[in-house]
């Protein structure tokens, strides 16, 4: 009968050296990825169909106007009023002037210059509401005002 012999093996340490290649990696491709949000919506909206749409080219000089109903309030009263939101408030027509103002400081001077007004507004509200903020917006002297539209089906 033959002897055995125990041999004892140890594991090998891990080898760690590129770890932190791949955590940055990994970290790098989160920020790329990722898009962060401005603003928290507050109505909601459906964008109504265009068929003669082009996209906005220089989003830093875009300010953004939500109109719609506001979110979570369904069958309460006054689900059916039309909102108007500015950044992360509810805000009037007369809010309208001001905001741009704010806007505009916040900018560069090259992006002030050539700002754009982007109108997001539900397809049901009512053209009266769209017409006082464009007024809003003439007054406030923006020379850029654009409205926000889904591509519509081709026929």
């Amino acid at each position: 009968m033959s002897r055995f012999r125990l041999v004892r093996r140890e594991v090998p340490g891990l080898n760690t050296a590129s770890l932190p290649d791949l955590i940055f990696t990994v970290l790098f491709f989160f920020m790329i990825v990722t898009h962060i949000r401005e603003t928290q919506l507050k109505v909601e909206y459906r964008t109504p169909e265009g068929t003669q749409l082009t996209k906005l080219t220089r989003k830093s000089a875009t300010a953004y106007i939500y109109i719609g109903r506001p979110l979570g309030r369904a069958g309460s009263p006054g689900a059916d009023t039309v909102c108007i939101q500015l950044n992360d408030k509810f805000a009037t027509v007369d809010d309208v002037a001001e905001f741009v103002a704010r806007e505009r400081a916040a900018m560069s001077p090259s992006d002030a210059q050539n700002m754009a007004v982007s109108i997001k507004a539900d397809r049901d509200t009512p053209m009266g509401i769209i017409d006082d903020v464009t007024r809003a917006l003439r007054a406030a002297n923006v020379q850029r005002v654009v409205f926000s539209a889904d591509a519509g089906q081709k026929h």
